[in-house]
Order: structure tokens, then C-alpha cells, then sequence
């Protein structure tokens, strides 16, 4: 019989699925490159959670350590974006990506 709090891998790719879904709506949605670096990491922590949840649900650690890679990635994209964002804010004074199409040379 099964308790009223188990949670099952249905849980978890639900709460995936909405932090993806909330994710991929603010990378499309919005301007601001501030916005939009965060919008991509929980796009990174929707998958990790997936990751995680099939590996616990297969009883192997594949999946984690995939995690361990996909998070080491979302730090350097991080260090990367941030990067942009003060060299864009420096030369326009706006973190606004639509003067961020307009750097070049």
C-alpha cells in the first residue's frame, strides 16, 4: 500500500518539467541578459534532475556523474556569460540583449 508522501520518478520529471518550462520561457521571453543567464541554469538543473532521477530509478550512477559534468559546465558558463555582461555593460551601459546584437568589430 502505498503512503500518502512517497514520492516517485513521476515527482521529480513533474518539478523537471516545470523548472524547464519556466527555463525556456524566460531565455524566450525576456531581454535582459541577466534574466536570461539564469533562465538557462535552471534549464541545466531540470536536466540534472532528470539525470538523477532515472539514475536512482535504475539503481546506477551514470546519471550522476553525468551531473557532476553538467554542473562543471554550468559554472564555466556562468564565469563565460558573466563575463559578457561586463564587457557589454562597460561598452553600452545596459545589459539589454538587444545592444548585445549590435556589438561588433
Amino acid at each position: 500500500m502505498a503512503r500518502l508522501l512517497d514520492v516517485g520518478t513521476t515527482h521529480y520529471l513533474v518539478l523537471s518539467l516545470i523548472l524547464f518550462g519556466i527555463g525556456l520561457v524566460g531565455v524566450a521571453a525576456r531581454r535582459n541578459l541577466i534574466t536570461v543567464l539564469m533562465s538557462l541554469e535552471l534549464i541545466f538543473n531540470a536536466v540534472n534532475l532528470n539525470l538523477i532521477a532515472f539514475s536512482y530509478q535504475h539503481g546506477n550512477l551514470t546519471g550522476q556523474v553525468f551531473t557532476v559534468f553538467t554542473i562543471t559546465v554550468a559554472a564555466g558558463e556562468a564565469a563565460v556569460g558573466l563575463g559578457l555582461l561586463i564587457a557589454l555593460f562597460r561598452l553600452r551601459r545596459t545589459t539589454s540583449l538587444d545592444q548585445a546584437a549590435e556589438l561588433e568589430g
